[in-house]
């Protein structure tokens, strides 16, 4: 048989989604899943989305441009002056999902060999497309202590080396949900500055704020124009996840114009999905506040629960809707695996994803997991009950 790629052999898997044919088994025994393991918003779509699609007359389904419409990039980027982000449509390149525009981004600015450095955990398919890049992935650790802070600059500057290209962050952070502060971004700028590093920043959760807070988009900052770009997509913002449109956005014209080549690779995105995505633009923002309540309310419902369970130490959140807790076990890939085959309350279970999978330190994350609280209070209360009782009967 002709051999694999070392690279494909490599490509870890998702921790995500390499659970789902065990929860498909539970589900097949008749026992009902909870799944806290996915951001698969419960949130409707908004219906100006999915009419514009609906009522749409096209009679040919043409390709549409690479770096996405022009129609469609400068209603964006009149969505981006809003949010203090000045840009123009030529700054923009729509792209097949967040994770699109993270591999034309890494494959535009490094080579194999090259390194990346990433606060962890991290939202756990960074690993995939840094392998799949060829690029190494150079961890500086964030801590459960201190709810996932920025780690000190110090420990940015002692990773830095002639083959770092970039540092990464996602903010509002998947796994945690950690928001970083005007004061932390400003940090990352001056170093980005000082060593002449691009700042990547995944931005997909900004409208996902609590507690009055604000997000601080890279974008934003002064000075860092040829070395900030965002990665955006509307999957979360408009729970429109099946949609797959992302985008890429920065005011290095170099970049742009090397991301373009990788776009116009694959063709186009999705004509429908622009559509639908230009359509979301619109909707008002009375339909942000209503999901941000919700999501604080989910929040903080999960959050009380889980400080009630003995041994169970959990991150408090302050954006996304993402939280990482850490259990009372030795590795929690094998009791999330035990949850979905060998347990149920009232043939009832949860789905939650194992943590190692968002670190790339060996041995990192073995206790922790990370729970979405995209589920109705209800299901989130019955998740925590669940929960609780499967930790009194693990065989640890």
């Amino acid at each position: 048989m002709p051999l694999i790629s070392k690279k494909g052999i490599q490509m870890p898997e998702s921790p995500i989604r390499k659970l789902v044919p065990f929860a498909e088994d539970a589900k097949k025994r008749g026992v009902k899943v909870f799944h806290l393991n996915i951001g698969q918003p419960d949130i409707k779509t908004p219906k100006i989305a999915l009419d514009a699609v609906k009522n749409n007359t096209l009679e040919t389904l043409a390709y549409a441009r690479s770096e996405g419409s022009e129609t469609y990039r400068t209603k964006l980027a009149k969505y981006y002056i809003k949010n203090n982000i000045p840009v123009t449509a030529n700054n923009i390149i729509a792209t097949t999902g967040g994770s699109e525009a993270l591999l034309f981004t890494i494959g535009s600015i490094t080579d194999p060999g090259d390194e990346i450095i990433i606060p962890e955990p991290f939202y756990a398919n960074y690993n995939g497309f840094s392998t799949a890049s060829g690029v190494t992935v150079v961890p500086v650790i964030s801590k459960i202590e201190n709810n996932f802070a920025l780690p000190k600059i110090e420990e940015f500057e002692k990773l830095i080396t002639n083959k770092t290209k970039a540092i990464l962050i996602c903010n509002p952070g998947n796994p945690t949900g950690y928001l970083y502060s005007k004061e932390e971004i400003e940090k990352l700028r001056k170093i980005v500055l000082k060593h002449d590093l691009f700042l990547i920043a995944d931005e997909v959760y900004r409208e996902f704020t609590y507690d009055g807070l604000k997000h601080t988009s890279v974008l934003s900052l002064e000075g860092i124009d040829n070395n900030a770009i965002v990665i955006d997509s509307v999957s979360k913002r408009y729970s429109m996840c099946g949609a797959r449109i992302g985008c890429i956005v920065s005011k290095n014209d170099e970049f742009i114009k090397t991301a373009i080549k990788f776009a116009q690779a694959r063709l186009s995105p999705p004509t429908y999905a622009l559509i639908a995505s230009e359509a979301a633009l619109d909707t008002p923002q009375s339909y942000f506040d209503d999901v941000i309540e919700e999501y604080v309310a989910r929040r903080n419902t999960l959050i009380a629960g889980l400080e009630k369970i003995e041994g169970v130490k959990v991150a408090n959140p302050k954006g996304a809707f993402y939280c990482v807790a850490e259990l009372p076990v030795k590795d929690s890939d094998h009791f999330a695996q035990w949850l979905l085959e060998d347990f149920n309350l009232n043939n009832e279970t949860v789905m939650v994803a194992p943590a190692s999978g968002f670190y790339s330190t060996p041995g990192e994350g073995k206790n922790q997991i990370r729970m979405a609280y995209v589920l109705n209070k209800t299901d989130l209360n019955r998740s925590i009950e669940i929960l609780a009782a499967a930790l009194k009967q693990y065989p640890n």
